[in-house]
């Protein structure tokens, strides 16, 4: 193994899992590129024993990834409602007003900082996408358009731009410069302010069978932990947890400079992963058996499906649908078309498999007997959406952790 570890920069590694070489998962295509050959990058994942790090071995340039990016958190009900409600909660625990700021690393449309900024608390934004950083200038947040980092942060603290709380929502995990980023948040966070990190939490992703929520923006796959000890480096402490069933399982995560007590649950979530061998290889071990045992399941349920003569469709073209469809080799013989309510992303095609992807009216206006789940982890929210389409007796596939017909 050639590369470092992102965190500790160990060299020791132990395999979790390889899911082959795929197309980048937010990759769509245009109806003039159906004929270009797309990139292909290895995914694989490994475990480093040195930090318990989980993490892919491959770095794919953030400029490639997110300078134009596709993903607006808007679209998601579940994702709005979340971020209101800490936005809520920490304006008041904090007692923000005018004089305070709120900043967001990936700040992507100003999904979370608006809730602040109504009121009337001070916010800025740092999105390195630009078409989503000036949707968010248009939206009445102020955003600058860059990658934060350790250079990103130093630039704004010498300019004397320091924030009493910094979010940084389901970003962590993108960044390849794990210690940069930490150092930009010690550099912009007030002695007294509170960073509030979330991510999708590993113990999950194992227990599920989330194999699709890897893909090569998320070059990290976070336990406690792992989170301790990467912020330990840089003088920062992690003082309390909160558990979120938003994203298939996610971590809430305040830090802070001061080193005061932990909270009683930080304290039992970092000895149960501790009894759970997550700090060691034991937990990975059969990690990719699983994996495979369950791309054998939902294909041969799909093919049944489709060779009784049912119409099959897939709802959601999300990174993490990328990657199931292409590690399962889930294209066009199966699945007729995607549907997904992002504007952005209709009328485009899915990376690898070439999908059409089309509004969510499509599944009234065509009718297809089952539709592939690909955004599970936002189950509830959909099955209630398409109430329509159920009541005329559409059905759902909830592919993980065990494909099931719903």
């Amino acid at each position: 193994m050639s590369f470092q570890c992102r965190s500790c920069a160990g060299t020791r590694f132990a395999p979790v899992v390889d899911l082959g070489e795929t197309p980048l998962a937010n990759a769509l295509v245009e109806t003039a590129a159906l004929d270009r050959r797309e990139a292909r990058y290895p995914l694989r994942v490994v475990f480093c024993t040195d930090c318990s790090l989980v993490q892919i071995t491959e770095t794919v340039p953030p400029e490639i990834l997110f300078s134009n990016y596709v993903y607006f958190s808007s679209f998601s009900d579940a994702a709005v409602a979340s971020a209101k409600t800490i936005a809520q909660r920490l304006a008041l625990e904090r007692k923000l007003g005018k004089d305070s700021l709120v900043m967001e690393a990936a700040s992507n449309d100003g999904y979370l900082l608006r809730h602040y900024r109504d009121r009337g608390v001070p916010v800025l934004g740092i999105e390195p996408a630009a078409n989503i950083a000036a949707l968010a200038e248009r939206n009445g947040v102020p955003t600058c358009c860059a990658f934060f980092g350790r250079e990103e942060g130093e630039r704004l603290a010498s300019a004397g731009i320091c924030c009493d709380v910094f979010h940084a929502n389901n970003v962590l995990a993108h960044v390849a410069d794990l210690n940069g980023f930490v150092a930009g948040v010690k550099a912009v966070l007030k002695p007294d302010g509170v960073a509030s990190i979330e991510v999708p939490y590993l113990g999950e992703l194992v227990d599920n069978l989330e194999f699709d929520t890897i893909y090569h923006e998320h070059l990290c796959y976070f336990s406690a932990t792992a989170i301790d000890r990467l912020f330990a480096r840089h003088g920062l402490f992690l003082s309390d947890v909160e558990r979120l069933a938003i994203h298939g399982g996610s971590l809430r995560l305040f830090v802070t400079h001061w080193n005061g007590e932990r909270t009683q649950r930080l304290k039992d979530l970092l000895d149960e992963e501790e009894r759970r061998g997550l700090t060691r290889r034991d937990a990975y071990a059969d990690f990719e058996t699983r994996v495979l045992g369950l791309r054998k399941q939902l294909v041969a349920l799909l093919t049944k499906l489709k060779t009784s003569g049912k119409k099959l469709a897939a709802y959601g073209a999300s990174a993490k649908g990328a990657t199931l469809l292409n590690f399962c080799g889930i294209g066009g013989d199966l699945i007729d078309f995607v549907v997904d309510r992002s504007t952005v992303k209709q009328n485009m095609f899915t990376p690898g498999t070439h999908l059409p992807i089309m509004p969510t009216e499509a599944l009234l206006a065509r009718k297809p007997d089952y539709v592939l789940l690909l955004t599970w982890n936002f189950a509830e929210e959909i099955l209630a959406q398409q109430a329509d389409y159920r009541k005329i007796g559409g059905k759902f596939i909830i592919p993980v952790p065990q494909a099931c017909i719903v």
